[in-house]
């Protein structure tokens, strides 16, 4: 049995001190690891319902059975797996700007890391998701410079107007979309986590950007607040042009 409370790595990242710690749920029994980054919490295994929407729904519709998709932010690996439960994914790249968070997962330390492992077509990149997406003609695979996917997966900030780096706000732009989808197959999707809900005006700036564009709501009871907790999956379809 594990102790009810262990930090388990600290290191100094050129983004702050970042910190995995597991502790134990008194009231269910389950072991719960945390990533804190500075002070602030970067994300919880107790929730993780909008996480795996997100690894899901951005692939729902889409055709062919060889399907490319690139995720930006590997976190606890929620996503990532939700998106390798579905068969028709060929590939996966995961990207990551935390080294210590993808050797976690290498080394075990995370459950999911063992998941991610076995997995042939799922590939940890150590690089800037938002530096990458704002140069198509290098793109996010340092092995197939230019390569375009099919889906594109983003968890990394809180949502379009809570940013961990005042330069990530970028990519949230009609500018920026559009950079980003130059890395899309026509037909592709891309989809961002938000911990909020839906901002109809960045709907529309998606949907400026890409053609069509919607969000999904996602409801969950967080009884830590008593409450239900309300956040969203933006959803984007590249609309137009030539492969």
């Amino acid at each position: 049995m594990s102790p009810l409370f262990a930090e388990l790595d600290y290191q100094v990242t050129p983004f702050g001190t970042l910190v995995l710690r597991r502790r134990r749920d008194l009231t269910t029994g389950d072991d719960i690891y945390e990533i804190k980054l500075n002070d602030e919490f970067l994300m919880s295994s107790k929730f993780t319902a909008s996480e795996q929407v997100l690894g899901r729904v951005a692939l729902e519709g889409l055709p062919g059975n060889d399907l490319r998709i690139a995720v930006g932010g590997l976190g606890l690996g929620y996503t990532a797996v939700a998106a390798l439960e579905n068969p028709k994914v060929g590939s996966m790249l995961v990207i990551d700007a935390l080294g210590p968070v993808i050797e976690w997962h290498q080394s075990g330390l995370l459950p999911l890391g063992k998941v991610l492992a076995a997995d042939k077509r799922c590939r940890l990149v150590h690089g800037d998701f938002f530096a990458m997406a704002a140069s198509p003609a290098a793109g996010f695979d340092p092995l197939n410079p230019g390569s375009r996917f099919d889906a594109i997966l983003l968890d990394i900030d809180h949502s379009p107007h809570e940013v961990l780096k005042p330069s990530n706000a970028a990519l949230y732009t009609f500018e920026g979309l559009k950079k980003l989808g130059e890395q899309l197959r026509p037909g592709g999707v891309f989809a961002l986590w938000s911990n909020n809900q839906e901002d109809a005006a960045f709907t529309a700036v998606l949907e400026a950007a890409f053609g069509e564009a919607r969000a999904e709501a996602v409801v969950f009871e967080n009884p830590l607040q008593g409450r239900e907790a309300r956040q969203c999956v933006y959803l984007a379809r590249k609309t137009g042009g030539a492969d």
